[in-house]
């Protein structure tokens, strides 16, 4: 890794330095750099400079001076760069909402951040006025006339004015909303560029919606070092293409999740690298050895693994590097050693300091936390707690429990409360709890994840019906469907006469039955194979889906399945048969019986397909 040279250092280290600041500095001094790539859109650091201040006079026409909220509704791309770009040079608040959540979702974050303006494009614009239908006004960026004025506009956007907010899972039924400010990002960004060495050459890939904390690395990563970022429409064109596009495009910086990371990399053939990668960055949640076998097999030196660990409260607090070299016997992989501005303490369940090698809540004390939980102060006071030693920092007590060894390198051990992390999405089952039990066929319900054959976290849905009610699988999925994403749909659902308690009549948790790995209880009767391919099929549904039985006429959804899931699928699917399939395929078809019949339509001699 290469070291940051001082002037940015300094750059990054000025208290009072903006996201804007130092955004404009790049633009006027590298103008014809490229700034972002998207497709066949591409924009150069002058370029969307200008376009973001049109958006931004825009705002400051509309809406004056002050930290303002300002919805934004774009698929990942150009476009909500130079929007999120525009927010935060007139000095508001952006909230980056993501168009694939169900629209009850997106509606009620709007309502919550109250919004007076929903900045969209052309392509969102009808969804904007469907969600916004009691709120904010719909303002279509791709009308704003390319006369407007491109100058820099003349806002006082300090490292102290607040950023933009991330909804995450809330306990009480709704999502709430992470409050930071510019400050709290150029730090996490300094971090990284000293960590990682991004220079102006780096082309950093995007492959989260800009909702996600997880986009945060990479964007502004790339922005504030005068490098280019590469947004990719993961929801929209899957995994299937993207190692062609990392390499075609020839990515060197990737940050995710380390379920995408594990599902990209069952898409590739073996002998699949990508020599362009220096820089693979894993975090939201744990991995293995085997993650970091892939990353060897597929990342060649001198390409680093990180791994890290940061909340959305606190972004990165720890981070742990793998090279080549590196060999551990257990399956366990640290989060590893501090990050500057951010210490680590482990406090026990009474407030008192743990010792090596002793287990204990992960607190993280910073000057540079969240601001705040977005209009719940009671929330936020209690969360973030004053440093007792006095001075600007406070305590964050993240939930999670950890062991630090004692040479200071932090193992994290999960979770001490009821939430979990699915595939990096912090995820408080509380909220699904709350959404099921307003169902008419539902008496109660819990929700808890459990880790599936291949190590991978799954909620499952443990339900008690109400008395003469029916509550079938297929019912239950669609109506959750209609307001959470999916990432928070259970795979299983465990129907029970009532829940398992404890002697003090609380529920007893531990004693809630595994989820079997029957076939589910399906509106359609169970139909075995009647050929080879629906044999072979019916093998890579099972093993992917972790299920005992799978039906020829079993729809791939009402198994449990997800995106993620069908890329799996898709993936040994053309292994196994030697042809091109897209999630699409696998959306149309929903059964193993259809899958087949497609496979055997296009091996057909004369088909055109390779058989």
């Amino acid at each position: 890794m290469t070291a940051m040279d001082a002037a940015a250092r300094a750059a990054f280290d000025d208290e009072g330095a903006s996201l804007a600041s130092l955004f404009e500095g790049h633009a006027a001094r590298h103008p014809d750099r490229i700034a972002v790539v998207s497709g066949d859109s591409r924009l150069t650091y002058g370029e969307l400079n200008q376009a973001a201040n049109r958006i931004a006079h825009l705002l400051l026409a509309r809406l004056g001076s002050g930290g303002t909220t300002v919805a934004l509704l774009f698929q990942p791309g150009t476009a909500i760069v130079a929007a999120i770009l525009g927010v935060l040079k007139a000095g508001k608040i952006y909230v980056a909402l993501d168009p694939s959540y169900p629209q009850p979702r997106t509606a009620y974050m709007l309502e919550d951040c109250q919004a007076p303006l929903l900045l969209t494009d052309t392509r969102h614009v009808a969804l904007a006025h469907q969600v916004a239908q009691r709120g904010p006004e719909v303002v279509n960026c791709d009308e704003i006339s390319p006369s407007a004025a491109v100058v820099n506009p003349d806002s006082a956007v300090g490292g102290k004015t607040p950023a933009f907010l991330l909804y995450t899972s809330g306990s009480t039924g709704h999502p709430k909303g992470v409050l930071h400010n510019h400050r709290n990002v150029l730090v996490e960004v300094r971090n990284y560029t000293s960590d990682a060495g991004i220079g102006p050459e780096d082309r950093l890939a995007v492959w989260h919606s800009f909702s996600f904390a997880n986009s945060i690395r990479n964007l502004y990563g790339a922005l504030m070092n005068g490098a280019a970022v590469f947004p990719y429409d993961l929801p929209g064109q899957g995994l299937m293409p993207l190692g062609a596009w990392v390499r075609g495009n020839e990515i060197s910086m990737i940050h995710t999740l380390a379920t995408t990371f594990r599902a990209f990399v069952d898409t590739l053939p073996g002998d699949a690298t990508f020599p362009s990668v220096r820089v693979l960055r894993l975090g939201g949640e744990a991995i293995n050895s085997n993650d970091v076998q892939k990353f060897k097999r597929h990342f060649p030196p001198p390409c680093v693994l990180m791994h890290v660990m940061g909340p959305t409260e606190t972004f990165s607090i720890r981070r742990h590097f793998i090279g080549h070299e590196w060999h551990r016997g257990d399956g366990k992989i640290p989060v590893g050693y501090p990050v500057a501005d951010k210490e680590v303490l482990l406090f026990d369940e009474n407030g008192r300091p743990v010792g090596p090698d002793e287990t204990g809540e992960i607190v993280v004390r910073s000057k540079y936390l969240a601001v705040g939980y977005w209009r719940q102060p009671q929330l936020t006071e209690a969360a973030f707690l004053p440093d007792p030693d006095g001075g600007e920092a406070r305590l964050y007590f993240t939930g999670d429990l950890g062991v630090m060894r004692p040479d200071g390198c932090l193992m994290h051990l999960g979770r001490k409360d009821f939430q979990v992390k699915i595939r990096g999405h912090r995820v408080e089952t509380g909220e699904i709890e709350a959404t099921l039990s307003k169902l008419a066929p539902v008496k109660a319900a819990i929700v808890h994840a459990q880790p599936d054959g291949h190590g991978e976290q799954r909620l499952v849905a443990y339900v008690v019906t109400a008395p003469g009610k029916i509550a079938t699988i297929d019912e239950l999925r669609r109506a959750l469907a209609r307001t959470l994403p999916e990432f928070m749909m259970p795979s299983s659902f465990v129907f029970l006469e009532d829940f398992p308690l404890l002697p003090n009549g609380k529920v007893n948790r531990r004693a809630l039955p595994v989820p079997s790995v029957d076939r589910p209880v399906l509106p359609v009767p169970y139909a075995a194979p009647r050929d080879h391919t629906e044999s072979t099929l019916t093998a890579i549904w099972m093993e992917v889906l972790q299920l005992g039985r799978i039906g020829i006429n079993d729809r791939f959804l009402d198994l449990g399945g997800d995106s993620l899931r069908a890329t799996q699928i898709l993936g040994r699917t053309m292994r196994s048969f030697g042809l091109e399939l897209s999630i699409g395929d696998l959306i149309q078809t929903e059964t193993i019986a259809q899958m087949a019949e497609l496979i055997t339509t296009r091996t057909a001699p004369g088909s055109g397909d390779p058989s």
